[in-house]
């Protein structure tokens, strides 16, 4: 009779023990049950329900048209297949910016119907009083600096931030601040390695870098992109791991010329 090792959940003490450690931090996004299943399985610590779903699950141009129900609705499949990772959602646009109490019962509602463990909120000092809520309220909190593509019209672009020295100082501010209101963790998007090594050094909570250099201590991408699905965005932080954009439609047109020649099903496919 065979016993099966019990799966230790990974928590927000996990990932202050890694970086004290010197261990890096893997963290990738998944939407649905089947991709979160096999995230999970793979090893991750930490899966993110990104607002990129917007993105790539619903073909918006940017983050900003998903819905909090929407969130939810990805955080709920993807809680339901990760028996190890920690579980992070995105509190999409429109639901803490303006309005701390209403930050409050955004992050509330994700934690209560999505069983998810921690919430990724963008900004720094000018959304302080959500993410003091946020945290008082016992939810665990994650931030978000450099480029936050919740911000991108102000921005005008999804160029490098934080590379002149006012920019680098806000961030630096910021990265401190949010570690003060009790953040657990950091993601900082796309700024130079310096910078975000810097970050890194001067902070004690764990930081998660995607396009911030290997100075971080830890990286996330969206599975998507490093799984190949989508062949015309390639930016430079982006390792391709498959081509599975080519390998799908190839399998699918085999699939088509089978069924046009009725080669499917064949004798051992039917009942």
């Amino acid at each position: 009779m065979s016993i099966s090792k019990e799966i230790k959940r990974v928590t927000t003490e996990t990932l202050r023990s890694m970086k004290e450690n010197g261990e890096k931090i893997a963290m990738l996004t998944a939407y649905d049950f089947t991709i979160a299943t096999l995230v999970d399985a793979a090893g991750v610590e930490v899966i993110l329900v990104g607002d990129s779903a917007s993105n790539v699950m619903a073909g918006h141009e940017t983050t900003l048209p998903i819905t909090l129900d929407q969130m939810i609705y990805h955080a709920q499949c993807v809680v339901r297949a990760a028996k190890r990772a920690l579980v992070v959602v995105d509190l999409p646009f429109g639901t803490y910016q303006s309005d701390p109490q209403k930050a409050l019962e955004s992050a509330v509602r994700v934690m209560k119907e999505s069983g998810a463990h921690a919430i990724k909120i963008e900004g720094g000092k000018e959304i302080e009083e959500s993410i003091r809520r946020i945290v008082n309220a016992g939810i665990p909190v994650m931030g978000h600096l450099g480029l936050t593509p919740q911000s991108i019209y102000q921005f005008g672009s999804y160029k490098v931030r934080a590379k002149e020295e006012a920019e680098a100082q806000k961030l630096m501010n910021d990265a401190k601040l949010l570690e003060e209101l009790g953040c657990f963790s950091l993601v900082m998007e796309k700024i130079p390695t310096e910078l975000a090594t810097r970050v890194t050094q001067s902070i004690q909570i764990p930081t998660i870098g995607i396009g911030a250099g290997h100075g971080t201590d830890g990286q996330v991408l969206v599975v998507h992109d490093m799984l190949g699905l989508n062949n015309e965005f390639n930016p430079k932080f982006v390792r391709k791991y498959l081509n599975l954009e080519d390998q799908i439609k190839t399998a699918i047109s085999h699939y088509v010329s089978d069924v046009k020649s009725v080669d499917f099903p064949n004798q051992n496919e039917q009942y």
